[in-house]
């Protein structure tokens, strides 16, 4: 049968073989696990609990490493996570340790909110996974895997329920297990797992597919939570150097079973099951959150019908449905545009009659305005003419005078001196006559004599007038 038949009848049983001599291909493990060596592991590791809880020195304990610790502070307005990466190496085995602290988890009034940030750093890292995944030109191989594999959630002592993370692999540990007594341990292991069950969080149980470790990862899932204590501190306890915590009335041994789970913990997490873990993020949480996302951008594994869909024709139809939603838009937004544009004419034709009505009201006012200012300069140019007729006649009565004034400096100074003696010696009628007769041959003449000549003048004529009509002739 050709092996396109073959390909088409999946269901077809596959018939065992036997050789008939060494191929060679037994010796492919030895070959994973050379590759394996040459390339390196990497392992991330969460560490979700209060600020003080212990964190940093089960990280120190876990690893027998002083990792790089920073002071964390009870007052952080909102969490913050920091990720350190390490590269490790024990014997020929380099690891690329990512530990990952959460700053000021716990700190706040409202502890509602501070999963949030945990969630979104993880959802981070599967998606610039993804995006790298996706990529044309991929580089895996080289590529820092950044995804979280474990989250060591740290319970303090005095109990609290544990939020459901569906994104990663949770195993919860007790900290400072060595505040209380094992009675009281022992209770508060019960009432955790109480909580866990009755508000569906799902923690990581250790896998029991694998002959070889199915009986102690049985065993060590029922030591769920693990009560643990750290210190890098070394207190002599006999003839050795150990682990332990010194307290008055006596010593706490990290690596001793009967004091606390660290070394439960230990081989659970780093010896036993750590490929595991990094199996279980990949196949199960990241494969989770990658179909989720596929899901988002239309992709499907089955049409309408439960029929196989291709790549290409989900492709091909989702572009299909982008184009349309394009021209939809494109028509929504030339309408928009065309709507907007008479509102725009509307506006412009409104603003513009507004500016010819100003106009017109603006010409009307310069038009009288203009009109009473002809006014005016009309009145001016009469005023201006008037008064060069009367400053003309003016001149010429200064010429006049000035022609008839040569004539009378003669006879000035007789006037004068006449003028002063009648007005002192003229008293009675008798003398009226002289007068009379004098101011009958002289009147016209000298009462054309401008007063502002002399005193004298002026007092001869109101002196001859005086008696013209005191003692007028007979």
């Amino acid at each position: 049968m050709a092996s396109s038949d073959v390909a088409r009848q999946p269901d077809q049983g596959v018939r065992p073989l036997s050789l008939a001599g060494h191929v060679g291909f037994d010796s492919l493990p030895d070959q994973l696990v050379n590759k394996s060596i040459c390339q390196g592991f990497c392992f991330n590791i969460l560490c979700i609990g209060e600020t003080g809880i212990g964190k940093s020195t089960l990280m120190d304990t876990l690893f027998n490493t002083n990792f790089e610790n920073f002071e964390s502070s009870h007052f952080e307005p909102q969490v913050k996570l920091r990720a350190q990466t390490y590269d490790l190496q024990e014997s020929n085995v380099r690891l690329r340790l990512t530990v990952v602290n959460t700053v000021g988890f716990g700190d706040q009034m409202n502890k509602q909110e501070s999963y949030q940030p945990v969630v979104d750093y993880i959802d981070r890292q599967f998606e610039s996974y993804l995006q790298e995944e996706l990529k044309i030109k991929r580089s895996l191989h080289n590529y820092h895997d950044s995804r979280v594999h474990a989250c060591l959630y740290f319970i303090s002592p005095s109990g609290h329920s544990l939020k459901s993370l569906d994104l990663v692999n949770i195993i919860p540990v007790i900290a400072k297990a060595d505040t209380i007594s094992k009675s009281e341990l022992h209770k508060f292991k019960i009432k955790i797992m109480s909580e866990l069950v009755s508000n569906g969080v799902q923690i990581y149980q250790f896998p029991l597919d694998d002959e070889t470790v199915a009986k102690v990862n049985t065993t060590m899932n029922g030591h769920l939570p693990f009560a643990v204590v750290g210190s890098t501190e070394e207190v002599s306890v006999g003839n050795k150097m150990v682990k332990a915590r010194q307290y008055p009335w006596g010593v706490v041994q990290v690596e001793n079973e009967n004091h606390c789970d660290f070394v439960k913990l230990r081989e659970m997490l780093i010896c036993v099951n750590m490929e595991d873990l990094r199996e279980q993020t990949h196949t199960r949480h990241y494969e989770l959150y990658r179909r989720c996302k596929l899901e988002e951008m239309g992709f499907k594994d089955t049409g309408p019908e439960c029929k196989p869909v291709s790549l290409q024709q989900t492709y091909e139809a989702k572009r299909q449905e982008f184009l349309v939603e394009l021209q939809k838009r494109e028509d929504e937004v030339r309408q928009m545009f065309v709507q907007r544009v008479k509102e725009k004419e509307s506006e412009l034709k409104d603003a513009e009659r507004e500016l010819q009505s100003r106009f017109e009201q603006l010409k009307h006012l310069h038009a009288n305005e203009k009109a009473a200012l002809e006014e005016k300069k009309r009145l001016l140019d009469d005023d201006q003419s008037s008064f060069s007729k009367r400053r003309a006649a003016a001149q010429l009565l200064q010429a006049q005078s000035l022609t008839a004034n040569g004539k009378k400096d003669k006879d000035r100074k007789n006037y004068v001196g006449l003028s002063y003696v009648m007005n002192v010696t003229v008293k009675a009628p008798a003398d009226c006559a002289a007068a009379h007769g004098w101011l009958a041959l002289d009147y016209r003449h000298y009462t054309t004599v401008p007063y502002r000549y002399t005193e004298q003048v002026v007092c001869l004529s109101v002196t001859l007038f005086w008696l013209h009509v005191k003692y007028p002739p007979v």
